[in-house]
């Protein structure tokens, strides 16, 4: 049986790759994909989510939600990374659709139609995840499990000292959604950070002479040389591939059940997310935490998943 999940996403050419994948995995079924502000403001990433559907065509066409912006807008500005439009300048056509829907009421009705049968996947900041959770108080009941890549055990974070993006970008809808009771995984930067996709790993992609191919290396190229000028890196992060990694293969995983917070108010810390590791615990355990991948499976998995959508994209 097909997995069914709901992606909620921010692109970002790293979520553009996360929905080449997931869109043609013969063992996923994606119910919906939600738009969500983060990397863009969350305008450009529903035209973006938007685009790529167009630009796919997958057998299975999911539902489609629009997000909007966190109550206290956006802290953040991406596009020095990911492009003017998000996709490092690939300029997808797109037809914009009469009948927008909310991405809060496209998780709940999904969830809704599917009970207990559902996961979703949050790739970008939590703000569609609270407002669903708080639109119908049953849903967080209803999940079969919520994977959130975000975070930081060790404390180090990537958008400032102390936090790491996705939580920043709406800490109080990060707070909210881990203090809710539901099954909940974090995949954090501890696991994600070390894993880089690199120039050398350009010759598994699907040939250049393909659709998908050529797509991949419009995308890619441009990240390489941004991280390259913003961080001197000759490689770039794909913390959201490897999250949806783990969510889908879970058996790849160490996973460790920890107690954690989010910071909301401080000036130098907000958006931090703090765990109890005393030798005394006070706080309750509240979520699962991913605490190790085995990185030559999941790069292996994303090579071949790449290469079979490649296949079916014409």
């Amino acid at each position: 049986m097909s997995k069914k999940i709901i992606l909620d996403v921010d692109p970002g050419f790293v979520d553009a790759i996360v929905l080449c994948v997931a869109l043609f995995d013969p063992e996923v079924e994606v119910l919906a994909v939600t738009s969500v502000g983060g990397n863009i403001a969350p305008q450009l990433s529903a035209r973006n989510v938007q685009a790529m559907l167009e630009f796919l065509d997958p057998p299975r066409l999911p539902r489609f939600g629009i997000g909007t912006e966190p109550d206290e807008g956006l802290p953040v500005d991406g596009r020095h990374v990911h492009g003017i439009d998000g996709l490092c300048g690939t300029a997808l056509p797109v037809a914009e659709l009469r009948s927008q829907h909310p991405a809060e009421k496209v998780i709940c009705d999904t969830i809704r139609a599917h009970p207990g049968q559902v996961s979703l996947i949050c790739l970008g900041p939590l703000t569609n995840i609270a407002r669903a959770f708080k639109r119908d108080a049953e849903i967080p009941l209803l999940i079969d499990r919520l994977y959130i890549q975000g975070g930081a055990v060790d404390g180090l974070g990537n958008i400032t000292p102390a936090a790491e993006f996705n939580v920043f970008c709406d800490p109080k809808a990060a707070k909210f959604v881990f203090q809710t009771l539901c099954h909940k995984t974090l995949i954090p930067l501890d696991v994600t950070n070390p894993i880089y996709f690199h120039l050398g790993m350009m010759e598994q992609l699907p040939p250049e002479g393909t659709k998908l191919g050529a797509f991949l290396r419009c995308i890619l190229l441009p990240g390489f040389r941004a991280y390259r000028q913003c961080y001197g890196l000759e490689g770039v992060h794909i913390h959201d591939l490897l999250a949806y990694v783990c969510a889908i293969n879970p058996a790849w995983c160490t996973i460790e059940e920890m107690a954690c917070e989010v910071e909301t108010e401080g000036t130098v810390s907000r958006g931090a997310t703090v765990f109890d590791r005393r030798q005394f615990q006070q706080w309750k355990n509240n979520i699962e935490v991913v605490t190790k991948l085995d990185q030559e499976a999941a790069l292996d998995y994303i090579f071949n998943a790449l290469n079979h959508a490649s296949e079916l994209v014409e």
